[in-house]
């Protein structure tokens, strides 16, 4: 069997496989990526600093291989792509990623506990490397690492000012932290998370968290997304947790896409990336467009996709998405890969500009 066609199966395995007034925040997305201060010299060495690592970038020139003057993708079109690789030993699971206005500081979760901080670094409009990384691990309330007590599995992440929100699956916990407070040596609160959300199926938890910023309707709210918590009628599960509307709501699902991440832009479109697996078509992933205004406790939300790739394409196990604007004006979209720690899985970023 040639190394392609393993990574391949391999990577359709894979693929197969708060109460209300804690957030009355006004959301300010980009404040938790800002640099922190250097830590005093007598605590660079705690096993709760951050480390910095060295990332290499190789550029992806074409999101299809076939045919490198293919760049218009649904309503979307490719600008740059790079495969992530170190020799960190930690480096790798990315599940989400949040970026600061300009597209450039980013916080990243590792499903393994872990954080990852730094900067991405442009030639024009595309990417070339990444700079300044640094990773600690995700610590819980006693100051003591998650992966001690057992939680790993942090899927989903959203920022609220200098507070981030992190999902985690399979205990489904949901714990924030105000990185105000150290950065990534902040120590997670426990949130309160509607009953439902506690009891959704082992591995198919919390996949994706939005918070709802100022200006937009349900502003003060932070919307969880099940990855595939099904309603009586199959739909997808999703929460409003906190706001001025707190409650539960459904996705409608289709040809057996699977939540993957979400982001809302200034324009209150929500979008939502989806991925799914079969035996016959393998892996695939989609971008939705949901109207922010559409959802409400008790609704069933659906939308049309405006982005479709599958392994023809150069993706991965896409995790993650986020949204910023460009200096010209233009809605560029971030996705990152979660490669499960895998010789036969790649970390991939890649970036494209939302045409339509």
């Amino acid at each position: 069997m040639n190394q392609p066609h393993s990574r391949r199966r391999f990577l359709a395995c894979a693929a197969a496989g708060l109460s209300a007034a804690a957030l009355t925040r006004v959301a300010h997305a980009q404040l938790a990526t800002q640099p922190p201060p250097k830590l005093p010299a007598e605590d660079e060495h705690s096993v709760t600093a951050p480390v910095s690592i060295d990332v290499n970038a190789r550029p992806i020139p074409s999101f299809d291989p076939r045919d490198r003057s293919h760049v218009r993708f649904g309503a979307l079109e490719y600008r740059s792509g790079l495969v992530l690789t170190s020799s960190y030993r930690g480096f790798g699971g990315l599940s989400g990623m949040r970026l600061d206005k300009n597209g450039e500081r980013f916080i990243a979760i590792s499903d393994k506990g872990g954080w990852f901080t730094g900067r991405i670094v442009y030639r024009g409009r595309e990417m070339v490397g990444l700079d300044d990384v640094e990773a600690s691990p995700i610590l819980g309330p006693d100051g003591r690492p998650i992966t001690a007590r057992g939680w790993y599995d942090s899927e989903s992440i959203a920022l609220d000012g200098s507070f981030v929100y992190v999902g985690l699956e399979r205990v489904n916990q949901l714990l924030r932290f105000d990185f105000a407070k150290g950065f990534t040596r902040a120590r997670g609160e426990l949130m309160t998370l509607p009953s439902a959300a506690r009891r959704l199926p082992n591995n198919k938890g919390l996949e994706g968290l939005v918070v709802v910023p100022k200006g937009l309707s349900l502003a003060g709210t932070l919307i969880a997304f099940s990855e595939r918590g099904l309603d009586r009628d199959g739909n997808l599960i999703a929460f409003l947790i906190g706001g001025p509307r707190a409650g539960q709501f459904a996705i409608r699902r289709s040809e057996n896409f699977d939540v993957a991440d979400a982001v809302l832009l200034p324009s209150g479109e929500l979008l939502i990336l989806e991925r799914k697996f079969s035996w016959l078509g393998g892996v695939a992933i989609r971008i939705r467009s949901l109207p922010l205004k559409s959802v409400a406790p008790g609704a069933i939300v659906d939308g049309p996709a405006i982005f479709h790739a599958d392994l023809g394409q150069e993706i991965d196990n896409m995790e993650g998405i986020d949204a910023h604007v460009s200096a010209d004006g233009e809605t560029v979209l971030t996705l990152v890969s979660d490669d499960n720690f895998s010789m036969l899985q790649r970390t991939l970023l890649l970036q494209f500009a939302l045409v339509d």
